[in-house]
């Protein structure tokens, strides 16, 4: 559980830099909320897609540096994808949107998570 939630805060803390740096404005409070403050589904949420993230990046012994930041955002989106879906059983569509439907800042973000992963392992 310990790792989990080192994994989980990481991810966050990716999160919470990238919305920082590429939100357009102000981002919405929920966006850059503290670990403490994030609900429970959105801690294991973000804890399963560190692992998934590092499990591929391990699984390809590091390869994925070669990968382009637009295939390291959508498996970052499309693991996330899956946990939306895991927690709730009709989203919005707004929450599952494909890659091509997310805003610019939101796949920066994604993108600047995977790498931010691959630095840390």
């Amino acid at each position: 559980m310990i790792l989990q939630n080192e994994h989980g805060r990481a991810f966050r803390e990716a999160w919470i830099a990238g919305v920082t740096k590429h939100y357009p404005g102000e981002p919405k409070p929920g966006y850059t909320a503290p670990w403490e403050d994030t609900p429970d589904w959105e801690r294991a949420s973000a804890a399963a897609v560190y692992d998934q993230v590092l499990a591929f990046i391990t699984a390809t012994d590091g390869a994925t540096t070669k990968l382009t930041r637009e295939q390291k955002g959508k498996f970052v989106a499309l693991c996330w994808i899956g946990q939306i879906y895991k927690h709730f059983p009709d989203p919005k569509p707004a929450y599952v949107a494909d890659w091509d439907q997310l805003p610019d800042w939101q796949q920066e973000t994604d993108a600047d998570i995977f790498e931010r992963i691959e630095q840390q392992r």
